[in-house]
């Protein structure tokens, strides 16, 4: 299959639910350590055995009793709380009324069945996908009384996080919750291949442990993610090819200073530059359209010469140092508005690659699943 393929992602039916699982938690020392990250590398198959060791080396922590977790994380500046527990994912919706679980982009078949495969041979899911939503009354008020109690683990791990852990193991805590959480919907912030390499198990192999998949639902109106901009750089067209292509979608194109150029970046005006030029483009766009749309759909295909290659990056001044003067384009791009993500996937469109960029996240290693637990 031609790995450029992007496809969308199937829907879960609901009820949205968390089920408990046995945490693993590697220690502080280890967590937020690159080699860490290393540790969940080739070859695949050995990465369990090699959780065994650094269990049997104190490094570390294999819950005895399922739970589902509380994990608050701070990072710099920002704490972000949500609950981790394996998502269910055993239905998938047959209409728009069953889906639970949105994602916002497209997945590339490939990159999906190759995570697959890993966590297949690791037997593990190494670390939740990220899901956030408008969070209810009934759950905030079911978790308000665990935040008052002593954390289970309160550290700070390698990369500097600072973590707190708290463990819901009682049944009827976990009724309750279940309960709460019935009629939630979530989109998406992070994870959407491994979202759909948890599907490729599940129906591959379904029933336990492929029927759930690792999952932390953050609540955006209680401590929400940042939500970012990702800007483009495109190789070969000229900023006079940019200004040809605003012309003939009409969208005004004007060069401008670079401060001034700069100042106007927003919701409905973009920020081009070869490096010496600066110009800003503005969109007329409708409160359910995303500027990253109309570049990709009308500005882009609109160049009368395509870009040879398109990267993207999370800073203006990453994006700024890889223009070659004259032989490439930094496309700034607005950050763009939680609530219109949530208006485009309810329009049942998903937005381009790499359109958000939900932040911070949490280091590797605080919450891993066994699927050998199950």
């Amino acid at each position: 299959m031609d790995s450029s393929v992007v496809v969308t992602p199937p829907y879960l039916a609901g009820p949205l639910r968390l089920h408990p699982f046995r945490g693993l938690m590697l220690a502080p020392s280890r967590i937020g350590d690159p080699s860490s990250a290393r540790a969940f590398a080739r070859p695949y198959r050995d990465v369990a055995a090699r959780l065994t060791r650094w269990q049997a080396q104190g490094q570390l922590h294999h819950d005895e009793t399922p739970a589902v977790y509380l994990h608050e994380y701070t990072a710099g500046g920002i704490t972000v709380r949500g609950l981790v527990g394996a998502l269910d994912i055993s239905h998938r919706a047959e209409d728009r009324a069953e889906r639970v679980v949105y994602p916002h982009e497209g997945v590339h078949p490939v990159q999906a069945a190759e995570l697959a495969e890993r966590m297949a041979e690791m037997q593990l899911n190494p670390a939740p996908i990220l899901l956030v939503h408008r969070g209810r009354g009934a759950v905030r008020d079911l978790l308000r009384p665990v935040l008052a109690t002593t954390p289970d683990h309160e550290f700070s791990d390698r990369g500097g996080q600072r973590h707190r852990v708290w463990a819901i193991r009682e049944a009827e805590d976990l009724a309750a919750l279940d309960s709460a959480l019935a009629g939630s919907r979530a989109l998406i912030a992070d994870g959407h291949h491994r979202y759909d390499a948890y599907l490729r198990l599940q129906q591959r192999e379904p029933g336990r442990p492929t029927d759930l998949g690792l999952a932390m639902l953050v609540d955006q109106d209680d401590t929400p993610l940042f939500l970012g901009a990702i800007h483009r750089v495109l190789s070969g067209p000229s900023l006079d090819q940019l200004a040809e292509a605003a012309s003939a979608i009409g969208m005004a194109f004007e060069v401008r200073d670079p401060a001034d150029a700069v100042a106007r970046l927003g919701p409905n005006t973009l920020v081009a530059t070869d490096g010496d030029r600066w110009a800003t483009l503005a969109l007329d766009l409708s409160h359910t359209r995303a500027s990253v749309e109309v570049v990709h759909e009308e500005l882009i295909p609109a160049l009368p010469t395509a870009p040879t290659r398109v990267t993207f990056w999370h800073s203006v001044d990453d994006a700024l140092t890889q223009l070659t003067r004259g032989r490439g384009l930094a496309l700034l791009l607005p950050a763009p508005d939680f609530d219109l993500v949530l208006r485009i996937v309810a329009a049942d469109r998903l937005l381009p690659e790499k359109a958000t960029s939900f932040q911070p996240k949490a280091n590797i290693g605080v919450l891993i699943r066994s699927l050998r637990d199950e």
